[in-house]
């Protein structure tokens, strides 16, 4: 799922930056973006039941606050309700037509939600993520992380050049994005294309993946001396 940790990027007194959100609510309880801000900053700091407050304030003031949904799911994700992480992202694609994030991140739990119970069952949510991711992919061509899940989707479908496709064109538009190419070394390995799944499981380690020991170990009888 995309990242839901938007405080990361706080200014460096937090405290501070906290304060004046309060203090600009005591002027303007009715601006949904400062509620919203608040909860991002709240969240920065892990206080995450005071954030889901702001953030159903920011709904409250700005229903078609897309980001609020998003983050509201991302808490749900943190405890584990992927029901509820679904509903929210399916409400910010309702609020905003066309918000890319949204269906990305409904596609990401419904892959979650695949256990094996029912074959049938996963068949439809594996087909329903597909056509969500593709609806992101429709709003955002750039959307490196779409694609990446969109490829691990095929995979699981067992469509691997659909999924190998998919991760080329993440790294087409980001390079140094890890997460593809690891997809793509697996991938590569599983069609027998040991150098290509060499060269994309060295970058995924250059760019800070941390490669399966498993893939590694399968990878080496084919290294070149």
């Amino acid at each position: 799922m995309t990242d839901t940790n938007q405080g990361k990027a706080l200014p460096n007194n937090a405290d501070e930056h906290i304060a004046r959100l309060r203090n600009q609510l005591t002027q303007n309880d009715e601006c949904g973006t400062t509620h919203y801000n608040l909860a991002v900053a709240l969240m920065g700091k892990q206080e995450f039941v005071e954030a889901e407050k702001e953030l159903h304030d920011a709904i409250d003031r700005s229903p078609t606050l897309a980001e609020a949904y998003v983050l509201l799911g991302g808490i749900c994700l943190q405890g584990k309700d992927l029901e509820g992480c679904y509903r929210f992202n399916q409400r910010a694609t309702k609020a905003r037509a066309g918000f890319a994030e949204g269906y990305a991140n409904m596609a990401f739990v419904l892959l979650q939600l695949i256990d094996g119970k029912d074959p049938k069952e996963d068949e439809e949510k594996m087909g329903k993520a597909i056509k969500n991711l593709k609806k992101a992919i429709i709003h955002n061509k750039k959307f490196v992380q779409a694609f990446a899940t969109l490829g691990t989707a095929y995979f699981m479908k067992g469509l691997v050049p659909e999924g190998i496709k998919a991760n080329l064109e993440a790294v087409k538009i980001q390079p140094e994005f890890p997460v593809a190419h690891n997809n793509l070394a697996v991938a590569y390995l599983e069609t027998g294309e040991f150098d290509k799944a060499i060269v994309h499981c060295d970058k995924a380690e250059e760019f800070g993946f941390e490669v399966a020991r498993e893939l590694k170990d399968e990878l080496a009888p084919h290294r070149k001396a």
